[in-house]
């Protein structure tokens, strides 16, 4: 392997320290819970598919995703290190991530300033998203 070269990888497992610091030289740290390392613990803990690109062993960019590997991949969080976006990792951890799950649809929400990034790459926007943040928003009468 050549020095300075980005290596993609399936891990079992993503320290939280490493998530935060990745989330924070990326332009996800804005809109993730980095000052709360237990729910940054339990995101890692119960994330069932993470990719990784490493330079030189470090965590450069990331895949944190949840699927059932047949139907769904919801690709939640797509991270990489500010200083080396625009060179593909990005398309390169989300190709890993549907090698993977080949048959699952992948899924995600886009962070504002990625909206123009993901049709660039094939992926196809749907109109028919919703979300719930506070089960107190949710209008249902008993």
């Amino acid at each position: 392997m050549e020095q300075n070269e980005i290596v993609y990888a399936r891990e079992l497992t993503l320290h939280p320290e490493e998530f935060i610091d990745v989330l924070k030289r990326s332009t996800l740290a804005a809109r993730r819970p980095v000052d709360d390392l237990e729910r940054i613990k339990s995101m890692c803990q119960n994330a069932n598919l993470i990719v990784t690109a490493r330079k030189d062993g470090k965590l450069v960019g990331v895949a944190r995703s949840l699927t059932d590997f047949i139907y769904c991949t919801y690709l939640s969080d797509l991270a990489v290190d500010e200083s080396l976006q625009k060179q593909g990792i990005g398309t390169r951890l989300i190709k890993e991530t549907k090698r993977l799950t080949p048959q699952a649809k992948l899924i995600l929400l886009s962070a504002p300033a990625a909206v123009g990034y993901y049709p660039k790459i094939g992926m196809t926007r749907h109109e028919h998203c919703y979300m719930l943040d506070n089960e107190n928003d949710l209008k249902i009468s008993e």
